[in-house]
């Protein structure tokens, strides 16, 4: 037993809490100090059982080994004696078997103090899809021609006109309408490598790691260029910092994103960047001015042509006795391809269970599928009804006069 009050105090912590790791530290700090070593090693030998890597943990045991052989004050020590000295009376054979399993291995090096190395994030790929495999959807394929494709496919005459593909390509629409396929096929149709990032590959936990993450991944498009860079959920990593005023971190990745777009438009060719959002209102109004996202594409739940083409391919592997496609495609206006999908798996269970009770197997029909449109709710509504009070009170500069036209075409929505 100490004399030391607070020693005593933190001892009964520690009994009461004994996976602690700052705690034990501490304690075994403190015995260190106090010239116990041997009372010090159990606490840190209790830490590098449960946390064998810990650099405080592993730094400590030298000075307390240190001072077991030398007998001299552990506290002063920082460095592991030359060589053996032994106290007398000290119990070697107790000491080698409580650090018996611990390894003496040094963490891994870092860029950052105290932050582990990040993951590389996924590899470019060359997607094989073009826009001819997007069923349906002119306009957004009239549009994509007119304002990115074009002048990427035509350089010299578009020189002559003063148009060039600089700066992003916003997508922005309901959620699963299509968009990440939409970017693939552009891809695609460059003939160029593609880079799909989620917020995933940029937010990290260690402070200054989501602007290096950032920078790397602008980096990497760059190396292969030609190359598509496609940043998912834009508006998680690019939103308005006058929402992130208690966050510097985020306002941080936002600086980061801008000067990394000026950057891949400016002195980077065959770097082409295309964002995605459903709330294109939530973006920070610096990533909107030109050479940035200067260009925003709607991008609608399917056309009726379209979500023929969705039915098709959900449907191109089941069995099927009969399908009136315009019926279905009918019953699902202003589904998105995410609910045409699973409309198409809502049948197909329907279908499995009624084939499970006859024992044998009872083919899709369009009862079937019109039954479980009926049964699925459309997702697209609620997104609507947000984009509805931004099309008619925040559309002071024209940016959603297509989202306002096509509202008041589909009053229903």
């Amino acid at each position: 037993m100490t004399d030391d009050p607070l020693l005593t105090s933190l001892l009964a912590a520690v009994a009461a809490a004994p996976d602690d790791v700052p705690l034990r530290l501490h304690v075994a700090e403190l015995l260190t100090t106090a010239h116990r070593p041997a009372d010090a090693l159990a606490h840190c030998s209790h830490v590098l059982a449960l946390e064998p890597g810990n650099p405080a943990a592993l730094t400590l045991l030298r000075r307390i080994t240190g001072a077991l052989t030398s007998g001299a004050p552990a506290a002063a020590r920082t460095e592991p004696p030359t060589g053996p000295l032994p106290t007398p009376g000290f119990d070697w054979a107790k000491a080698e078997q409580q650090v018996a399993d611990i390894r003496f291995t040094e963490p891994a090096p870092s860029d950052d103090a105290g932050s582990p190395p990040t993951e590389d994030f996924r590899a470019p790929e060359r997607p094989t899809v073009r826009l001819s495999d997007v069923g349906g959807m002119d306009e957004v394929k009239q549009r994509l021609e007119l304002a990115f494709l074009g002048p990427v496919r035509n350089p010299d005459m578009a020189r002559q006109f003063g148009a060039t593909a600089r700066g992003g390509l916003l997508l922005y629409g309901p959620p699963g309408c299509g968009k990440t396929f939409i970017a693939r096929a552009v891809a695609g149709e460059l003939g160029a490598k593609f880079v799909e990032i989620g917020i995933a590959d940029v937010l990290d936990m260690w402070v200054g790691r989501s602007e290096r993450n950032l920078a790397e991944i602008f980096r990497t498009a760059r190396r292969n260029a030609p190359c598509v860079l496609f940043l998912d959920e834009v508006d998680a990593l690019g939103q308005k910092r006058s929402h992130l005023t208690h966050s510097g971190s985020l306002r941080n990745t936002v600086n980061q994103l801008l000067s990394e777009m000026d950057s891949a438009t400016g002195a980077n060719d065959g770097v082409f960047v295309l964002g995605a959002t459903n709330h294109p209102w939530d973006l920070d109004s610096a990533l909107r001015r030109p050479g940035r996202f200067d260009r925003m594409l709607l991008v609608l739940p399917p056309d009726p042509q379209a979500r023929a083409s969705i039915l098709r391919h959900h449907l191109r592997e089941r069995p099927v006795a009969e399908l009136d496609v315009v019926k279905v495609v009918k019953a699902t206006e202003h589904y998105s391809g995410a609910d045409i999908a699973h409309v198409c798996d809502t049948a197909a269970e329907r279908a499995l269970a009624a084939s499970m009770r006859s024992g044998t197997v009872q083919a899709l029909t369009t009862r079937d599928l019109l039954a479980a449109a009926r049964e699925v709710t459309p997702s697209t509504g609620p997104w609507f009804a947000a984009a509805r009070n931004v099309a008619l009170f925040g559309n002071t500069d024209g940016s959603y006069d297509d989202l306002a036209a096509y509202l008041k075409r589909h009053r229903n929505l």
